[in-house]
């Protein structure tokens, strides 16, 4: 395993002059706020060996990440991945980069006729003829020394990716889907792991069926337990419940007595932060809030609609079949249902993922037109047939 910093400027190097660059991570997330990145895993094409792998600790004080940053950043150089939403993630914390150019054979095997969350094990079986004997994937990543089954787990992540995303491409090329499957890649660009404290109040447990002034404390209770979490690295459930934290925002204690007569307190926990509980309670009720009732909710889907979304489904997985694409790629039940309730009230075409790029080229279009009554679907010779 590298501890060199110099070794991230050379893979750097190399990658621009191939303009290829394939990498995973072995992260852990248990017990803390933020999964830790553990350890790096780079590999690009060499010229003298055929690739070059490295292992690259990113608890390594001090590293200096800026040429990995910087390739990373680069949209000359195609970085390669596989399942990589979380490795895109931390990197981009971690480093504090964009990262573009992305390939994940996951999400492109889903455009070869494989399932949509095919495993790199299966890919490289079913692709490669290669067999891989994984051991370590559940041990401790965060401890030091890495022990030599570790280290060869980890190679064996990346030293096959680059040639499986060339043999994917190959196919997807003369399927007429790479296009599509870099448009799909495109969405990882965006991802991230940063906690939003609006989205997390949002989703509470019943946290509309609280009062204006329950909600405003409900929502200082999540940036308090936020802080909390974030400074002693915990997760924050172990510091402060769901069900807790509503039930505080709903009786708003003001004693220490009032916090025993809560649940979900141990009385080592009421003694550690009682008092700032209490704090949290008695200024939330000088910030100004809106309630979520006043905001923008989702509808529910309506059960009349169960039928036309059964016949959109239906529409759905033929032209999956018919293309050799995971059904999963296309579309989800909740796009379907947004996609008949609009088509039942008049309204406005929903803004999901069906009606967007590919997918209204491939089918998108055609339910709409199927809701309108320009397309129908028949059974013959026990076969689902589509036309006008």
């Amino acid at each position: 395993m590298s501890d060199d910093s110099d070794v991230l400027a050379e893979i750097a190097a190399q990658a621009r002059r191939s303009g290829h660059l394939a990498l995973d991570t072995e992260f852990m997330g248990e017990g803390r706020y933020r999964t830790l990145l553990c350890l790096i895993q780079l590999a690009v094409p060499d010229h003298t060996a055929g690739l070059r792998i490295e292992l690259v600790d990113p608890l390594q004080d001090p590293l200096d990440g800026a040429p990995l940053a910087e390739v990373l950043a680069d949209p000359a150089v195609e970085v390669v991945v596989h399942s990589g939403r979380q490795d895109i993630a931390l990197l981009r914390r971690r480093f504090q980069t964009p990262i573009c150019n992305i390939f994940d054979t996951q999400i492109a095997g889903g455009f070869a006729g494989l399932a949509a969350q095919t495993s790199y094990e299966t890919l490289l079986a079913e692709l490669l003829g290669v067999r891989l004997a994984k051991s370590a994937s559940f041990t401790r990543w965060d401890a030091r020394p890495l022990t030599h089954e570790q280290l060869a787990y980890a190679r064996e992540d990346v030293v096959h990716l680059l040639e499986l995303a060339s043999e994917l491409q190959r196919r997807l090329s003369a399927s007429g889907r790479l296009q599509w499957a870099r448009e799909e890649c495109r969405a990882l660009e965006q991802v991230s792991d940063d906690r939003h404290e609006d989205e997390i109040f949002a989703r509470l447990p019943r946290i509309r069926n609280l009062s204006a002034a329950a909600q405003a404390i409900a929502r200082e209770l999540v940036a308090w337990r936020e802080r909390t979490a974030a400074a002693q690295d915990r997760t924050v459930q172990s510091v402060l419940g769901d069900a807790a934290l509503i039930e505080l925002a709903k009786r708003r204690p003001s004693t220490p007595r009032d916090l025993e007569q809560i649940r979900g307190f141990s009385q080592g926990g009421l003694r550690r932060r009682g008092a700032e509980l209490l704090d949290v309670v008695r200024s939330a009720a000088d910030r100004p809030h809106t309630p979520l009732d006043r905001l923008p909710r989702h509808t529910p889907p309506d059960p009349a609609d169960a039928p036309l979304v059964a016949l959109c489904e239906a529409l759905v997985r033929a032209r999956a079949r018919e293309s050799d694409l995971a059904y999963e790629l296309i579309a989800a039940r909740s796009d379907l249902q947004a996609i008949v309730a609009a088509a039942r009230s008049d309204a406005p075409e929903p803004d999901v993922r069906t009606l967007h790029g590919w997918r209204r080229e491939l089918v998108g279009g055609e339910l709409l037109e199927l809701l309108d009554g320009r397309v129908s679907l028949s059974v013959s010779e026990g076969r689902l047939r589509i036309g006008p």
